[in-house]
């Protein structure tokens, strides 16, 4: 009887266990949900360039969020507008700001997204001002979107041929010839007349005369010897007429 009495202790024991915990889990699920829903009441809505209506929803998956953005173009008479969405991942909850407003944090992404004409094709990393000094880990991230647009690359400018360089031939300087000596035809002779010779006479070249020195008289010799520079002229005068 005792151990009949142990094991539905046991057993009562065991499902008042069960109880409470799921009880937690459903309650903690409800308040996630609720959290979720008093944020994203009503999804944001906005209008691209193209006029191409768009709406932003968020979801949580792990410790990212998630948002999708989807579109859907004006239709044109018998033909259907285009659609199309994107989805991009993120951990805006390590930014403060974002914890305190995080819908204001999506309308600001929202704002840049409005002025493209196509919202998917866009920037890779949005950084909305309230977070922008973040790193990229607490940004939206461009993950994938449908149909896939695959965004033309730039086109390389075509490079022309380069033509191949000709090298310069120098052309080699043309070395002056030789004049040819010039060799006197002979005169015809006339008839009648004799052959005219012509005589070249030499040109009288310069002749340098030279001036004769004149002996030194006795006068002017002993006018040196006996008085001074200054009266030699008068000295050898005077001895001159002595002498005569």
């Amino acid at each position: 009887m005792e151990a009949v009495a142990r094991v539905s202790l046991l057993f009562l024991a065991a499902t008042v266990c069960v109880s409470n915990a799921q009880t937690n889990n459903g309650s903690n699920d409800n308040k996630q949900q609720q959290q979720q829903r008093s944020i994203w009441d009503e999804p944001i809505r906005f209008n691209t360039k193209a006029k191409d209506s768009c709406t932003m929803v968020v979801s949580g998956a792990g410790d990212y969020t998630r948002l999708r953005v989807s579109c859907k173009g004006p239709s044109q008479g018998q033909t259907v507008g285009r659609s199309y969405y994107c989805d991009f991942q993120g951990k805006p909850n390590l930014c403060r700001p974002y914890n305190v407003n995080p819908r204001h944090y999506f309308t600001q992404m929202m704002w840049d997204l409005r002025k493209l004409s196509h919202a998917c094709q866009g920037a890779k990393i949005y950084r909305p001002q309230m977070c922008k000094k973040h790193p990229d880990e607490a940004q939206m991230t461009f993950v994938t979107s449908w149909p896939r647009s695959s965004n033309p690359k730039p086109s390389k400018p075509v490079q022309e041929p380069r033509k191949p360089v000709v090298p310069v031939q120098i052309k080699p300087v043309a070395t002056p010839k030789p004049a040819k000596p010039q060799t006197s035809q002979p005169v015809k002779p006339q008839p009648g007349k004799a052959p005219q010779i012509k005589k070249t006479t030499p040109k009288p070249g310069k002749t340098t005369t030279r001036t004769t020195e004149q002996p030194e008289s006795p006068s002017s010799r002993m006018a040196s010897e006996y008085c001074w520079k200054s009266f030699h002229g008068v000295c050898s005068y005077v001895i001159s007429w002595f002498q005569n």
